[in-house]
């Protein structure tokens, strides 16, 4: 790997012409994770959410949505059904619904470790919650927890988000010391934010030293306050991805399905710019159009089955290779910088 300083990485990022930027990023992820794009299938759990983030289509506030949480059992049957289609990790993400207790969350944790003999990974994601309830989660077979800060800038995080970034951060501090892998991210092209915002979203990554980095474009809704809002180009989360991977050479970093939802090629962007994960859709089709953070969401009308299927051809197009394994976080696999 080429050792670049953080400065001539951010100068590098700031080039007009982009080109050099997604091929060192290409490089570096070629570098540390070879050819592997890895797939990791995410089950939408439950919309309910008693938070009320400006920009998300399920916000509290929002009474246009049909509400649901899926029982135990459609979660692991879910998993297990993934599972015995090769998939080693599953994602389960919710809003924060109070109407589901952590201990019975756990519940299901154990469940899904003992149907695939404990040789799948558990990612969680469930909202801000207590050092003691990580600790449940880890204690019950959990093996990572996602907790996007979604902007750095302190100001624009309160205005959107009801809460401080700072006990935003203390969560994710909570879920490192409770011995969960640690993922985070943030939106680009939110309203108010600048070209710095977005590059000290990367820098607060590359500080918190993520497992994880989830990064996606926002795209406006009309059932949030954000509604009319400029959609800003994909561009931003192409270049912050190339900016992700020279900062954080070791994370795994997700094509999110909102890039492919703005641009047709938009997961295939993202993995050209140093994304190196998939995250198929296993929700039951029957909810999977309730769970709407945003509009135009693709695949809406897919069986998790078909999901996988079309990732491998999108992952062929672009000359990299989908890989099925667990995929821990490579600090745990005693990889260290070059």
């Amino acid at each position: 790997m080429i050792d670049r300083t953080v400065e001539e990485i951010i100068a590098l990022y700031k080039n007009e012409d982009p080109t050099e930027l997604y091929k060192a990023a290409w490089d570096v992820t070629t570098e540390f994770h070879g050819d592997s794009v890895y797939l990791r299938g995410l089950v939408e759990f439950t919309n309910k959410c008693v938070i009320n983030c400006e920009y998300c289509g399920i916000r509290r506030d929002n009474t246009n949505v049909s509400r649901y949480s899926l029982d135990s059992k459609t979660i692991v049957d879910t998993c297990l059904e993934g599972f015995n289609k090769g998939l080693r990790t599953f994602v389960l993400q919710g809003g924060e619904d109070k109407d589901i207790s952590v201990s019975s969350l756990c519940d299901t944790v154990k469940k899904i470790k003992e149907s695939t003999d404990h040789k799948a990974a558990i990612t969680l994601s469930f909202g801000s919650r207590s050092l003691e309830e990580y600790k449940m989660m880890k204690s019950a077979g959990a093996d990572r927890y996602l907790l996007r800060f979604e902007t750095s800038d302190p100001e624009l995080h309160f205005k959107l988000r009801g809460i401080s970034l700072e006990k935003r951060l203390k969560n994710i501090e909570d879920i490192r010391s409770a011995g969960l892998q640690v993922g985070s991210g943030y939106m680009t092209g939110l309203p108010g934010e600048t070209e710095e915002t977005r590059i000290n979203n990367a820098l607060l990554c590359k500080e918190l030293d993520l497992d994880m980095v989830g990064i996606g474009p926002f795209i406006p809704s009309d059932e949030t306050p954000l509604a009319g809002s400029a959609q800003e180009p994909i561009d931003y989360a192409l270049r912050g991805t190339a900016l992700l991977r020279l900062l954080l050479p070791k994370a795994h970093i997700p094509a999110t399905t909102a890039a492919g939802s703005l641009k047709p090629t938009g997961r295939e962007d993202m993995i050209r710019a140093g994304a190196n994960v998939l995250m198929p859709n296993l929700t039951p089709v029957s909810v999977k159009k309730d769970y709407l953070l945003y509009p135009g969401k693709i695949c809406l009308d897919e069986t998790g089955s078909q999901c996988i299927g079309c990732m491998g051809m999108r992952v062929k197009s672009v000359g990299r290779k989908i890989d099925f394994s667990r995929a821990d976080a490579l600090r745990l696999m005693g990889i260290s910088y070059a």
